[in-house]
């Protein structure tokens, strides 16, 4: 799929202890099709997350494709992964190029409109290492992207609106330093799919 992406420069986000990077077009496809399609390809499940010893279904789709050894716990939730179909492997690889990082396993998450969301969290999980690599490629309904910091609630926050078609690189310091998610909306809002690339340690 060399052909469907951008070669522009991406562009640094300033936030103090991060390492962002966004290609705005990175996608140059048609990223309507390519939702579509992964919408309905995809086994999607809802799953349930343990947060503070409770339990509640997270408000979204998800989906964890990867390496045989990629298995992946989070929230209480312990993820085997679905082995990658060519049209994953396929996304994968340019992204690779572009962020310049190896990947073996994606989380899909499927907003199917503004009542789901993804609560603020940090990708700190310790099977990614103590400052992971993550590539996430936003498909469809352009949704508001919210980082806040960690520690010191002085720090103002960042927040973003995530184009269909974009990808954006989270790297060093940042899951330390920074949580992030993607907020409830007051409009109605299409379908959007988010593919986050990572690496799983052993």
């Amino acid at each position: 799929m060399p052909d469907l992406f951008s070669d522009d420069a991406g562009e640094e986000l300033p936030l103090p202890g991060a390492d962002l990077v966004l290609w705005r077009d990175f996608y140059t496809g048609s990223a309507d099709g390519l939702l579509a399609q992964l919408v309905a390809a995809t086994p999607w499940k809802s799953e349930h997350i343990t947060v503070w010893g409770k339990t509640h279904p997270q408000p979204r789709l998800v989906a964890w494709y990867g390496d045989p050894e990629a298995v992946y716990t989070y929230s209480g939730m312990r993820m085997q992964p679905q082995p990658w179909t060519q049209l994953l492997r396929d996304l994968k690889d340019s992204v690779e190029q572009r962020c310049g990082a190896r990947f073996n396993s994606v989380l899909l998450n499927y907003y199917r409109g503004e009542r789901d969301s993804m609560g603020l969290h940090a990708d700190d999980e310790p099977e990614l290492g103590p400052e992971p690599v993550i590539a996430s490629l936003s498909l469809g309904e352009e949704r508001r992207f919210h980082l806040r910091h960690r520690r010191d609630k002085s720090q103002p926050g960042l927040s973003l609106r995530l184009p269909s078609g974009s990808l954006l690189l989270m790297r060093g310091a940042t899951q330390a330093n920074w949580k992030h998610g993607i907020p409830k909306e007051s409009r109605p809002c299409g379908p959007r799919v988010n593919l986050t690339f990572r690496r799983i340690l052993r």
